[in-house]
Order: C-alpha cells, then structure tokens, then sequence
C-alpha cells in the first residue's frame, strides 16, 4: 500500500512540476512576442526556400549565388504584394465614412419596412449590428501587424539567410550531440518535410481561393476586389475562422453598393468558393491532413493567437504540427500526440508501438 502511495506522489509531482513548466515557458512566449514574431517568419520563410536552396546547390550553382537570387525573389514578391493591396487600402479607407452613411441609411430603410410589416425593431440597435466598424477594425489590427512584422524586414532576411547557410551543416551538427543521431535527424526531417507541404499546400490553395474571390467581385462589379482577394488569401491560412473573417467586409460592402440581392449572390459566392477549395480540393490533395483533430486546430487558433497575435493566428497550425511531432519523439509524451491525432489507425498504430 505504501509503495503504491509513494508512486501516486511521484506521479503527482511530475505532473504538477510539468504543469509549472509549461505556464513558465508559455509567459516567457508572451513576454518575448515582438522577437518570437519575427523569428518565427525568418523560420518558416527557411523552410519553404529549403528546397529551392538545394535545387540551386545540385544544381552547381554558388551558395552565395543562390541565396542572392532567393532573397532577391523575396523582395520581389513583397513589392508586389505592396503595390497591389497599398493603393486599394488607402482609397477604400478615404470612402470608409461615405460608405458608413450610406449603409447607415440602408439599415433605417430596413427597419422602416419591418415597422410597415409589424415587426418593431430598436432602430439604433439594428444600425450598430451593422456597423462596419467591428470587422474593419479586426482587418486594421491583422494589416497594422502585418506591417509591423514587415518594418522588420532587414532582421527577418538576415536571418533567413543565416538559417539557410545553417541547414545544410545541421544534419551533422545533430549527429554530434544527439544520443540516437537517426532518430535526430528523422524527426527534423519529418517536420521540415512536413511543415513545406502543408506551406506549399496552403498556398496554392489560398492563392486559388483569392482569385476564385476576385473575379466573383469582379463580375459583380462589387469595388476593391483585388484587395478582397488578397484579403481572402491571406486570411485562408487562418483556420476554421479565416474565411469567413475575409467575407465580412466585402459582403457588406455588396449590401452598400448594390442592396440585398447583390449580397446575398456574394455570401452565396464565398460560399461556394470556400466550400469547393476548403471542402474538396484541400483534403484531397493533403489526403490524411496535418494530423491535428478539427478541436486541437480550433484550439491552437486561439492559443497562438493569444501568445503571437495575429501572426500567431497565421501560424497557428505549423506551430501546432511541429509541436505534435516533437511529442511523439517521446514515449513518455507519446500519449499527448495521440490526443492531438485525428485519426482511429493512428490511434492503434501508437498504441501497438
């Protein structure tokens, strides 16, 4: 009885202490957000460049050469990326308070008909809920931290150049230090591998779904709808919620310019786009998905999202990916991967390891 007595205490022990662990190490992340933020980028933009770092490397080409022409492609895609959303975001926020007057009115007309129908409705309550002020507000945080992270620009490159010099040294720098060096080298390549496929999966999905975004806008005449398409892409990394964030503004924006009718073809549009690329395409071509469960992804959501912000928010199913990856290294945290899993065979396959 006693021995038994003991164990429980040791259990305990190791439990609460590993507890105090990771609320320790989780205020650190908080505390330290504004230098995470940028490494974390520097970190994953290594990773997808890995390939073609490599590519260049077999290739014969210098080492120095290829990293020229990398960061040089990455300066070119964030000068597009500026110069396609900057001038679009400055004239939509010039119309901001044009188009608050005018669905302002469209409300009022609203509940006038409603009155005329007998249904009483609180005038100003109703005008608020349709504000465009919440989901604007949202959009400014999600661009101000954007342009935040960007102002870092010279830090972030030098550290990708720094981790791209780094990587090709560090299946050797492993072998040195790590007890079981094939294990190592193993887990680093299962989460680089992948980390660049869900990245180059997302992506090409993402980017799918900011064009399918852009010309439904486009054949509804409905403004601004590159930068809605940029917005739809750049939201789709967000899980679960990301979509449906980056439909908000251009759906109410539909409402203004055109009424009802026009609104709801572009709900029903969104719709259709998210449901084809999101529903269909994506799991198809990811086949068995990250491996996270649908609550773990939700979750992470908002737990990065908390500790990063809304790059964090971006970020949130890689992070959670590496994480899961680093727990079933363990036997002795196995069981926390399993947790996170999705699927009954995985499940079984663990459990008969």
């Amino acid at each position: 009885m006693s021995i038994d007595k003991s164990s429980f205490q040791k259990t305990g022990s190791i439990f609460l202490r590993n507890i105090a662990a990771f609320i320790i190490v989780v205020a650190g992340m908080k505390a330290a957000s504004s230098l995470l933020v940028p490494f974390l980028l520097a970190l994953f933009i290594s990773i997808v460049c890995f390939s073609p770092f490599f590519w260049f490397q077999r290739k014969r080409i210098p080492k120095g050469v290829a990293l020229i022409i990398i960061i040089f492609g990455i300066l070119i895609l964030g000068f597009l990326f500026g110069a396609l959303i900057g001038t679009s975001i400055n004239q939509f926020i010039n119309n901001l308070p044009t188009y608050e007057i005018i669905l302002e009115e469209k409300t009022r007309e609203l509940v006038q008909w409603l009155s005329e129908m007998g249904v009483k409705i609180p005038s100003e309550q109703l005008v608020n809920s349709f504000s465009l002020k919440e989901p604007l507000s949202l959009m400014a945080t999600l661009l101000s931290s954007l342009t935040s992270v960007l102002s870092n620009t010279i830090l972030i490159l030098m550290m990708v150049v720094f981790m791209l010099l780094e990587a090709a040294d560090l299946p050797g720098k492993l072998r040195e230090i790590s007890k079981n060096p094939e294990q190592s080298i193993g887990n680093f390549l299962k989460i680089n591998n992948n980390i660049k496929r869900y990245m180059a999966i997302k992506t090409l999905v993402s980017l799918a779904t900011g064009i399918g975004v852009m010309i439904l806008l486009l054949i509804l005449k409905i403004d601004y709808a590159l930068l809605w398409g940029m917005l739809a892409f750049i939201l789709n990394f967000i899980p679960n919620i990301g979509s449906v964030i980056a439909a908000i503004p251009a759906i109410l924006l539909s409402l203004i310019q055109f009424g009802p009718g026009v609104a709801v073809l572009t709900t029903l549009g969104y719709l259709l786009i998210n449901f084809i690329f999101g529903n269909v395409v994506e799991p198809k071509i990811t086949g068995k998905g990250l491996g996270l469960s649908t609550l773990i992804v939700f979750l992470s959501l908002i737990f990065w999202g908390w500790i990063l912000g809304p790059v964090g928010m971006l970020l949130s199913a890689p992070l959670t990916m590496v994480v899961k990856i680093a727990l079933d290294s363990s036997d002795e945290s196995r069981w926390i991967a399993i947790l996170l899993g999705t699927s009954k065979q995985e499940v079984l396959s663990k459990l008969e390891n």
